[in-house]
């Protein structure tokens, strides 16, 4: 359809109001203090994480141990999970585009995902824990995407790799803590799986009250026309090539990633007592804690592709050592490797997806991303499952490794400067 001149001259009209947004956001070196509101999302991530952990660290053997579940449907409940995460994520950034509030949505998922850890311990079946797991990521889905435009909204776009590898940082302390909590009280309960998940409502609650008390809106730094509830097929000529290069990379990427679930499966597998099984996800995110502020401040300064393709280079190698891992400590290297390569990759993305994105529709943007993230993410989750049950852990790896590789092999044979952080003013 030929666009109306009243239409042109309304995208027009649009694109000069960002244009003018984006050459008055402060040039602030990397270096300088990161916006306070950052810290405040990190505590909140934190004691989200701390929740989600203590659950999850423990859900895939209790699904096998407690309900008796196969490893098959515990790739398909993982998979069903991480897509209705996806379908919530791009709703939600639309709404907060739409509104020009991103604060509101984000208590909201944030809300729905504490609410919902009390059927945690009280899930008799899989069906049970099904719907838990569909609920909460509804809840994480409904934050995401809002909260990633917020985070966007208040940092300049020098930092803003600095920024997401500050948060990523924050969350992933919470993936320590979590676990190490779990174990814990597993160890003092005698293996009480149900009262380690009643615990865990306790961080959520508080992280609630925490976004309530001290995350205020940011102001908007322009007023641009409101957006339509509903995105039309014209808008996607507003995104960059640099958006949708980011899009492809990080959908490659999530097919090689499946759910974490099977990294607990697998130090199950070679022995390691349920009680202890939580140490795996306890080392991944120590050294993804560790890691994702350097890398973080790396991205801002360096060549993007180049470390995407490191990170690349690391799955392969976690992939590989885990493929043939038949003892905890060849299974802890994976997992530290695994670990490694989120933390190259993953504040690096979302920085890209915020450089690109137009600032009116900066929620729409990590929408699109986390969509086409999770729709990735089921795939492979699924797929890891039905891999498993057919030729073992082995195989589920080596195709993980296989997939990673031909990412490598797309970022070294297409040379680009999408990904590049822009210079410093």
């Amino acid at each position: 359809m030929i666009p109306t001149p009243s239409a042109s001259r309304r995208q027009c009209e649009i694109r000069a109001a960002e244009d003018n947004i984006k050459s008055s956001e402060p040039t602030e070196r990397v270096g300088e203090h990161l916006p306070r509101h950052i810290a405040i999302l990190g505590i909140i991530s934190f004691l989200t994480a701390m929740s989600s952990a203590m659950v999850y660290g423990l859900l895939p053997v209790f699904l096998v141990r407690v309900l008796h579940t196969t490893i098959a449907s515990v790739g398909i409940i993982e998979g069903i999970a991480e897509s209705t995460t996806s379908l919530t994520k791009i709703v939600s950034g639309m709404a907060s585009d739409w509104l020009g509030r991103r604060k509101p949505i984000v208590l909201l998922g944030y809300a729905l995902s504490a609410i919902n850890k009390v059927l945690f311990p009280l899930a008799g079946d899989a069906s049970t824990v099904l719907l838990a797991r569909v609920i909460d990521r509804v809840g994480k889905g409904t934050r995401d995407a809002p909260r990633d435009a917020f985070l966007t909204d208040v940092t300049p776009m020098p930092i803003r790799g600095s920024g997401f590898g500050l948060r990523i940082t924050f969350y992933t302390a919470g993936f320590v803590a979590g676990p190490l909590a779990a174990m814990a009280l597993m160890r003092a309960s005698g293996d009480n799986f149900r009262l380690v998940f009643w615990v865990a409502v306790i961080p959520a609650v508080m992280a609630i009250v925490v976004l309530l008390v001290a995350l205020s809106e940011p102001p908007r730094r322009a007023i641009l026309p409101l957006p339509r509830l509903w995105f039309q097929r014209r808008d996607l000529a507003r995104f960059p090539v640099s958006f949708w290069w980011a899009i492809v990379i990080a959908s490659l990427l999530s097919l090689a990633r499946f759910s974490h679930a099977f990294l607990v499966l697998k130090a199950y597998e070679v022995g390691i007592d349920a009680a202890f099984v939580p140490m795996m996800f306890v080392l991944l995110y120590v050294v993804y804690a560790c890691a994702a502020y350097p890398f973080g401040v790396l991205a801002d300064r360096f060549d993007r592709r180049m470390q995407l393709g490191l990170g690349a280079a690391v799955l392969i190698a976690a992939n590989a050592i885990l493929a043939g891992a038949s003892v905890a400590s060849v299974v802890a290297c994976g997992v530290a490797l695994w670990g490694m390569q989120m933390a190259v990759t993953q504040g690096l993305l979302s920085a890209a997806v915020a450089d690109a994105a137009p600032e009116q529709l900066r929620g729409t943007a990590f929408g699109i991303f986390e969509l086409a993230v999770g729709i990735a993410t089921f795939a492979a989750s699924a797929a890891a499952g039905a891999l498993w049950v057919l030729g073992g852990s082995g195989l589920t790896f080596v195709m993980s490794a296989v997939v990673a590789t031909a990412v490598l092999m797309l970022l070294l044979l297409r040379p680009t400067a999408d990904l590049a952080p822009r210079p410093h003013a």
